[in-house]
């Protein structure tokens, strides 16, 4: 079934499927300065309260990739598209911003910084969970005339230091030949989230987000940096062809 509804969003890469259920998301060489991505997700259309899952909840899939060092981020997973990436996409629908709400397997090449709180790993392939509250969207808006000063280090600090507070994430490095294939697997639970591969329990945790959530395949050449040391960056990074593959249950 939820092979059935993922849908291809596609910004200079492809999504080829050789028979239900297995797809290869590709993305080509280039130059930094141009985003790159492939990605299958089911919330094409959808308004978050519409999103398809709740827990308890639990996803499988194989998957491998073309390199365990590619440039960018890849991975697959649970979120409720905080920041709307489809947006222009494939004609994706907008959704106004949200504090996000995720449970996945991540891969963040540096510079990625993508953890809030002190301790957490911030790069490398990762399995990831962050819980915020369902605050309205609208109500996300009032900060957005603050977001020129996230380019103080002192200001971004503060505002680090409240994302921190208003945003729950537990988080491990996973020692995973990613280039082989693996059978990963998710189970979303209430009150907690479990990660497997091949079998193996290799994370748990108590931070489970809150639904609902869709799910998410993607791979790109993209970057976003939010340090401790305040200094916020983001953008897309030069690198080699890349491709995940991955074959749904």
């Amino acid at each position: 079934m939820e092979a059935n509804r993922l849908r291809p969003a596609l910004n200079r890469g492809q999504a080829a499927r050789s028979r239900p259920g297995a797809w290869r998301l590709w993305i080509p060489a280039g130059e930094r300065g141009t985003y790159r991505g492939a990605q299958l997700d089911d919330t094409f259309g959808r308004a978050r309260r519409a999103f398809g899952w709740r827990a308890p909840f639990t996803w499988a899939l194989r998957a491998r990739v073309s390199a365990a060092d590619l440039p960018g981020t890849w991975g697959f997973g649970l979120w409720n598209d905080p920041f709307s990436a489809g947006v222009g996409i494939n004609g994706g629908g907008a959704r106004l911003p949200a504090l996000p709400n995720a449970a996945w397997f991540f891969y963040a090449s540096p510079p990625n910084h993508l953890a809030f709180r002190e301790g957490h790993p911030a790069q490398g392939f990762l399995a990831a969970t962050f819980r915020a509250p369902r605050a309205p969207s609208a109500l996300t808006l009032l900060g957005l005339p603050a977001l020129p000063l996230l380019a103080l280090p002192a200001a971004a600090r503060l505002v680090r230091r409240a994302l921190a507070l208003a945003v729950q994430e537990d988080s491990a490095g996973l020692e995973v030949d990613v280039t082989a294939w693996h059978a990963y697997r998710l189970d979303w639970e209430a009150t907690s989230c479990r990660f497997w591969v091949d079998g193996r329990m290799l994370f748990e945790t108590g931070i489970a987000p809150r639904g609902p959530l869709g799910l998410v395949i993607w791979i790109d050449n993209q970057y976003a940096a939010f340090p401790p040391d305040g200094r916020v960056r983001s953008g897309t990074l030069a690198g080699p062809e890349a491709w995940l593959e991955v074959e749904l249950d």
